[in-house]
C-alpha cells in the first residue's frame, strides 16, 4: 500500500508521520517539494492554498505510483458542526470560491458552463474512515481566503447547508488525484470556529494531536479498503 498525504505546512506533515511511530523516516524530494516516507505514507508539506497543493500533489503523484491521495491538516469547523479538536471526512470536498461575482451574487464556475467544483471520496472509503476515527462527516470547503467574520461564515452556511469545515487546500489536491486517475480522501482536524478571527482561540496543538491520533487508526482502514473495496465509488 502506499498513500500520498499532503499537507499544507511542516507541523502538519509531521503530526501525520508521527503516527508511524518511532521508527526511522526517510526523506527524498522532488521537484518543489520533499517527501518523508513513514510507513505506508509518502508526506509532503506542498504550501498553503489550493494552487500550491495541486501542483505539489502533481509533482509527487508523477514522480511514483500511489493507491489513494489524502489531503490532511488543520482547519475551520462550522459552529454546531465540527467543534474545535474534533476530526472532519469530507463526504464531497468543494472549491467554495471559485466562479464569479454578479449582480445578483456569487455564480459557481459550472454555472458559468465550464469547470466543476466538487470532488467526491469514495463513500466506502468515508464510511470506513468516519468509523474508525469517530469523525464528523459533511462538506469541507476549499477556500483561498480564510474566513474571518460572522457574516461570511453565514454566508458559506447559506450557499453549503452540508458544510462541516473549511480549509485552503483539499480542492487542489483533489484536482491533481484526478488528473492522475487515483482516489482522493480529505481529513481535517478542527482548530478554530469559522468566523470572527481569534487566533487566542485556537488550539493548534490539539488539532494537531488529534491529526496524529486518527492517522494511526487509519493504517488498518486503508489497507483494507485498497485492497478489497477500491471500486466502490
Amino acid at each position: 500500500m502506499r498513500v500520498l498525504v499532503v499537507t499544507a505546512v511542516p507541523v502538519e506533515r509531521d503530526a501525520v508521520t508521527r503516527a508511524s511511530g518511532p521508527g526511522d523516516v526517510s526523506v527524498h524530494t522532488v521537484p518543489g517539494a520533499e517527501i518523508h516516507r513513514a510507513g505506508p505514507y509518502d508526506v509532503l508539506a506542498g504550501g498553503a492554498g489550493p494552487a500550491a497543493a495541486a501542483a505539489s500533489a502533481a509533482f509527487a503523484l508523477a514522480s511514483d505510483r500511489y493507491d489513494l491521495v489524502i489531503s490532511a491538516g488543520i482547519g475551520g469547523g462550522f459552529a454546531g458542526a465540527a467543534p474545535v479538536g474534533s476530526l472532519v471526512v469530507a463526504g464531497r470536498i468543494g472549491a467554495a470560491d471559485l466562479g464569479a461575482e454578479t449582480p445578483a451574487g456569487f455564480v459557481p464556475v459550472t454555472e458559468l458552463g465550464f469547470g466543476r467544483v466538487w470532488h467526491f471520496p469514495p463513500r466506502s472509503l468515508v464510511k470506513a474512515a468516519v468509523a474508525a476515527t469517530r469523525a464528523v462527516t459533511g462538506d469541507v470547503l476549499t477556500v483561498s481566503t480564510v474566513t474571518g467574520s460572522a457574516r461570511r461564515a453565514a454566508a458559506l452556511r447559506t450557499a453549503h447547508p452540508g458544510a462541516v469545515a473549511e480549509a485552503m487546500e483539499g480542492f487542489g489536491v483533489a484536482e491533481a488525484a484526478a488528473l492522475a486517475g487515483v482516489p482522493v480522501l480529505e481529513i481535517r482536524a478542527v482548530s478554530n470556529a469559522v468566523g470572527p478571527r481569534d487566533r487566542d482561540a485556537w488550539r493548534i496543538g490539539e488539532a494537531l494531536a488529534a491529526l496524529t491520533e486518527a492517522f494511526g487508526k487509519l493504517t488498518p482502514v486503508l489497507e483494507g479498503w485498497i485492497h478489497h473495496d477500491r471500486n466502490d465509488s
